[in-house]
């Protein structure tokens, strides 16, 4: 496993570590022992996936307060998506800061949410599939969310939006 951080402090990119040959390759996704030499959250609570069929689908921004706040790691097995952090950390050197990437089938990247930010992603193509791994349980009652064109942010989407549920919607500003 290849870590990057990213411009959100304590927020990493995971890129696999390809080992391959003719036959196409292999990598590891996830290792404990790794992420405890990165100083990162390692317990897997829970393992969500989410399949969206249109290309535009907008979900987000989540994230569950204290608490139950959580660590997310996310990953584009099929087709592809623009996933965005936002800290909300008010004590983080990069509070209200946002950050986006493409996560792939085609680059096996992941990205690390730290506790305390929200996500939500895009779907870029058709027929999209996203699993992620938290670090607690999902708990109702401390899942929320912000806007995702909340202005305090001005976060840039690549494509109109094709659906996005009315919880998302409705999301209050920060």
């Amino acid at each position: 496993m290849i870590f990057t951080e990213t411009e959100i402090s304590g927020s990493y990119l995971i890129d696999v570590k390809r080992i391959g040959d003719d036959r196409g390759f292999f990598g590891r996704l996830w290792c404990e022992r790794e992420m405890e030499e990165m100083g990162l959250v390692s317990a897997i609570k829970q393992s969500n996936i989410g399949v969206s069929p249109l290309k535009g689908t907008l979900r987000g921004l989540h994230y569950q307060t204290a608490p139950h706040q959580e660590v997310k790691i996310i990953r584009c097995p099929r087709g592809a998506i623009y996933d965005v952090i936002v800290d909300l950390r008010p004590d983080s050197p990069t509070f209200k800061k946002w950050f986006a990437v493409e996560l792939t089938a085609e680059n096996s990247r992941m990205l690390y949410v730290p506790e305390g930010c929200a996500t939500g992603y895009q779907t870029l193509v058709d027929d999209t599939e996203i699993y992620y791994h938290t670090s607690e349980f999902y708990h109702p009652e401390s899942a929320t969310g912000v806007r995702h064109d909340d202005p305090t942010f001005g976060i840039e989407w690549p494509l109109p939006i094709a659906a996005i549920s009315d919880n998302d919607k409705n999301w209050n500003n920060f």
